[in-house]
């Protein structure tokens, strides 16, 4: 398997620092955050200010600084943090085209989020969005991926795997995430990769810590849990990662894991060279 970082956790980074960072720490690649922000409030943060993003609306233009940083520190590019969902098709679009330029072959396209018409709803238009992004895919040579992901439409194996039913695999896919899942649409993980089938196409990886929630909240939120989901580091959290590793080698997955850690109880520099020993110990 291949390491990478998606920048998204390494937010006080540039991205000249973070691929020098990253490579000097042994990492094989970086999977680059692509959205416009808000202006930013304060201090950079995982999702304001953050320093190691790349604008939506330039992504075209840096695709050369992109690719030179990157290839200059020699890593290389398992997928695109793409933030616009699947019935924005001219930003995807957009996001897909710099993508084949800099010879990604994959990329997020999150489906829609529920409305006031409901799940049901919501699900069946993003399906019907997502024959136009597989036509985007196929023009373009860059796989889309849905994430799964608590509180939106897919968040387990089995929500991912009847989400993309019909579709080809070589063109629309999913990326697993245990941190996202242990807080809701866990599945045991070495039946959640057989679920998934061909259409398993990349890996996230970080860990939570819950904590127990407010029960004052109970009946007033609908998405309220009696526990709080803290972000931990990847040797602290519930997720069981060893688990996770056998299951993927269970299936043969021999692609890239990228690493999403939004825990800030170590410092970045370090965080990320403990995170790679971890992973090296344990895949």
């Amino acid at each position: 398997m291949k390491f990478a970082i998606f920048t998204a956790s390494t937010p006080e980074w540039t991205p000249q620092q973070a691929v020098t960072e990253i490579a000097a720490r042994g990492w094989d690649g970086v999977e680059w955050r692509v959205v416009d922000q808000k202006p930013p409030s304060g201090a950079s943060g995982f999702w304001q200010g953050n320093k190691c993003t790349w604008p939506v609306s330039s992504f075209l233009d840096d695709v050369d600084e992109i690719a030179r940083i990157t290839k200059a520190a020699g890593l290389g590019m398992p997928s695109i943090g793409n933030y616009a969902r699947c019935n924005e098709l001219d930003v995807v679009e957009t996001v897909m085209k710099g993508a084949a330029a800099l010879g990604v072959t994959q990329m997020r396209v999150p489906p829609r989020q529920p409305g006031a018409d409901g799940y049901n709803a919501a699900f069946e238009a993003s399906r019907r969005d997502y024959h136009q992004v597989q036509e985007l895919s196929q023009q373009y040579g860059v796989k889309a991926l849905v994430e799964l992901h608590h509180q939106s439409l897919l968040s387990s194996c089995s929500a991912g795997a009847r989400f993309c039913d019909g579709f080809d695999p070589a063109h629309v896919g999913v990326i697993h995430d245990i941190g996202n899942m242990v807080i809701e649409g866990y599945e045991r993980l070495d039946w959640g990769m057989q679920i998934l089938g061909d259409y398993l196409a990349h890996v996230h990886v970080k860990n939570v810590a819950p904590v127990p929630g407010d029960p004052a909240n109970v009946g007033t939120d609908a998405a309220f849990t009696p526990w709080q989901t803290p972000w931990a580091p990847l040797r602290t959290g519930i997720g069981n990662l060893p688990a996770l590793f056998e299951a993927l080698r269970g299936i043969g997955y021999d692609g890239w894991v990228s690493v999403e850690d939004f825990s800030s109880e170590v410092e970045l520099g370090e965080r990320i060279s403990d995170n790679l020993r971890f992973l090296k110990a344990i895949s």
